[in-house]
């Protein structure tokens, strides 16, 4: 009975990395052809975008990647698997950070538009 049940899990968790997997890249695909429009169309907006959708697909992709540890056997597959979730999560934290500085730049220059916009800050109406 112990052999059956973990016979289903193997097969459940393996299709779950496969689902996240494939989730992961369908993001990524459509991401890239949405930034290369949006680079054609020369959208300012386009890097922070890109970044958010990379940064999804990463984040699927290391569920895959999370799950797996569930199935690995030996020390070797458990060190493989920990540099892929330490490599992937490296990679997460660096698209975020860049993300929210892409925010801050945004925000800085939204803010500075308002200005040159209203040129005496909108004091000494009478």
């Amino acid at each position: 009975m112990q052999h059956i049940l973990e016979q289903i899990l193997r097969y459940v968790i393996n299709y779950g990395i496969l689902l996240f997997e494939y989730i992961g890249v369908a993001i990524l695909i459509v991401t890239g052809v949405q930034g290369l429009i949006a680079y054609i169309k020369k959208d300012p907006h386009m890097r922070l975008r890109l970044a958010q959708g990379m940064a999804t697909a990463l984040t699927f992709k290391l569920g895959g990647e999370i799950l797996r540890t569930v199935i690995v056997q030996s020390f070797s597959e458990i060190a493989i698997v920990g540099c892929i979730i330490a490599l992937r999560s490296a990679l997460t934290f660096l698209i975020h950070w860049e993300i929210k500085h892409m925010e801050h730049e945004e925000e800085i220059n939204n803010r500075r538009e308002r200005e040159e916009r209203e040129p005496d800050g909108g004091e000494g109406e009478e």
